[in-house]
């Protein structure tokens, strides 16, 4: 975690003295923060001689991946678009995969100077910037009982679709009152963490390393990242980084749509 905050202080030098983004052979858009971010994390995940999958430093084929039982999969600055726009909704997300599963994430927010992390063998942690540095304990999370009420759902800045659309109106179905809370970057899973969300969905393109971090924290919770077509929980290092279509759950909002 010490390299994520040496990480969030490059990102914020970028971001409040200046940069011109460009943009990748794909047109996602890049940054002197995504790299600079990068190379720290990478100098200091090395040195666990575990293998990384990252998004600024994807070199392996798969035909060597597959023989992979554990990797680091990492964003350096998810919410690349945020960032650029100055929103503050960026972060740094961490996770390391075991046998395809997410066992333990890291998601560090450079503006809130604050890190969220644990996993389901390790239950789930808060804590700033400045506790860390002190030694201070970090606040333990406990997974919320109920859903809120209204119940709400997390989700991105970008337009609904009508898989989205259908989606919340089958939710509507089941609870009474909803409402929407619109946020980039893998920051949704601090809201969904402290049980300020309860499920958010995601009907579009993402990739591994934008929500393999949040994932394990979920499931340190209790909740759970299933895909939208099959329902079966999510898995990593697989041959195309692409997500399927996914609904991410809290374990409040699990325990109440099976009654």
């Amino acid at each position: 975690m010490e390299a994520s905050i040496l990480a969030s202080r490059s990102i914020m030098q970028v971001y409040n003295t200046g940069f011109s983004p460009n943009f990748k052979i794909d047109g996602s858009p890049v940054t002197a923060a995504d790299l600079k971010s990068s190379e720290i994390l990478l100098n200091a995940l090395a040195q666990t001689q575990i293998p990384v999958i990252s998004e600024e430093d994807l070199d392996e084929p798969y035909s060597v991946r597959k023989n992979w039982t554990i990797n680091w999969c990492v964003d350096p600055l998810d919410g690349t678009k945020e960032f650029i726009k100055k929103n503050n909704e960026f972060c740094i997300s961490i996770a390391l995969i075991e046998n395809g599963l997410p066992t333990f994430g890291c998601i560090c927010s450079p503006t809130e100077e604050t890190i969220l992390f644990g996993g389901k063998d390790y239950g789930v942690f808060l804590t700033s910037f400045d506790d860390f540095k002190s030694n201070k304990s970090p606040e333990k999370l406990i997974a919320k009982s109920t859903v809120n009420n209204p119940m709400v759902i997390c989700r991105s800045h970008a337009p609904m679709g009508k898989k989205s659309l259908s989606f919340i109106k089958d939710i509507q179905s089941k609870f009474e009152n909803i409402t929407i809370l619109k946020k980039g970057s893998a920051l949704k899973f601090l809201d969904l963490a402290k049980g300020k969300a309860d499920v958010y969905t995601r009907f579009a393109p993402t990739m591994e390393w934008d929500i393999a971090g949040g994932h394990a924290i979920l499931k340190g919770l209790g909740g759970e990242i299933i895909s939208a077509e099959t329902n079966l929980p999510l898995t990593y290092n697989k041959e195309s980084l692409f997500n399927p279509h996914f609904v991410a759950m809290t374990s409040a909002y699990i325990k109440t749509v099976s009654l």
